[in-house]
């Protein structure tokens, strides 16, 4: 990851790492698409980058690779102390970094929308698509809800589309989850107490850039939401219950066993509440386990990264 995205704010200065498969220092005319594609739980944004540049072989298409780091990958890869890092997978919900400033991961996508956004640098930018798999994907799903790109885009006519891919779980506006028998319905409480706490709901201590939107109230939040040009990206062979980086607390098998069958629910949640007003899209990979890749490379990931035909929507 040799570029470095400097972010400043009152509490001071930090750097993030990304990969870009072209300069924007300067003017680049020409380039209509930007794809930011976040990384999983394994923080390996270099192999994602290479695998949606490939992807994208157009020189239309701006591909962009963050990197929100653990602190232990500090001294590990010998960065400098400015570089931004989080604890555990906190920069997916939203959470400050513990140094060197407590600069939200939701913060740093803003910024590089605000980034993208320069008229001056890419004059026929006219589509960001904010893309994750995985943590990456929770990112992407909750930023949905609470971030502030869409207006920093659309005040400079672009469009901002979002890909949910294979997140181990999603966040919910009410206290409705799967139940044991199908369909949805209201989750009782004595089994997980804390199964509607942020990042599965709306409850418990929300991270500071959370905190105003949630505060509108959860229906305005909904209705943003739904709004959102969304689509969820599932591998059909991503049903291991028993997957090594699965989120396994209450909270998440509240959704469903595994990944698979919370995507399937909560779209079927979406459904449910918002009915014909929906217009966010549940795709597939067939047979594609967890395997950033495979998901991403299929028709219906290409059909999503780059506005292609070629998915055989159900």
């Amino acid at each position: 990851m040799g570029e470095r995205f400097a972010f400043a704010s009152g509490a001071g200065e930090g750097q993030l790492p990304i990969a870009v498969s072209q300069d924007w220092s300067r003017p680049r005319p020409g380039i209509a698409r930007a794809v930011i594609v976040v990384h999983g739980y394994s923080r390996n944004a270099a192999d994602y980058f290479a695998a949606v540049a490939k992807l994208a072989a157009d020189e239309r298409t701006l591909v962009i690779a963050p990197q929100f780091l653990a602190p232990e990958d500090i001294a590990a890869h010998h960065l400098p102390d400015s570089t931004l890092r989080w604890q555990r997978s906190q920069w997916s919900d939203g959470g400050d970094a513990e140094g060197p400033i407590p600069a939200s991961s939701y913060e740093l996508v803003d910024a590089l929308l605000v980034a993208l956004a320069d008229r001056a640098r890419l004059p026929d930018l006219s589509t960001v698509v904010l893309a994750g798999f995985s943590a990456g994907g929770q990112l992407a799903q909750r930023y949905a809800a609470v971030g502030r790109g869409a207006d920093i885009l659309a005040s400079r006519g672009i469009a901002l589309h979002y890909i949910v891919a294979s997140p181990g779980s999603y966040l919910y506006f009410t206290e409705d989850r799967p139940l044991p028998e199908g369909g949805i319905g209201r989750f009782d409480t004595a089994t997980c107490s804390s199964f509607n706490n942020w990042k599965y709901g709306l409850s418990g201590l929300l991270p500071r850039y959370v905190a105003p939107a949630v505060s509108e109230g959860a229906a305005a939040l909904e209705r943003r939401y739904v709004a959102r040009d969304i689509i969820y990206l599932l591998g059909s062979a991503d049903n291991d219950p028993n997957h090594p980086v699965l989120d396994t607390s209450c909270a998440a098998e509240a959704q469903g066993p595994h990944r698979y069958a919370r995507g399937l629910s909560y779209f079927a949640y979406l459904q449910a509440r918002d009915g014909a007003g929906l217009k966010q899209r549940l795709w597939q990979a067939p047979g594609a386990g967890h395997q950033y890749a495979r998901v991403l490379g299929s028709p219906c990931g290409r059909a999503a990264l780059f506005s292609e035909a070629g998915c055989p929507e159900p």
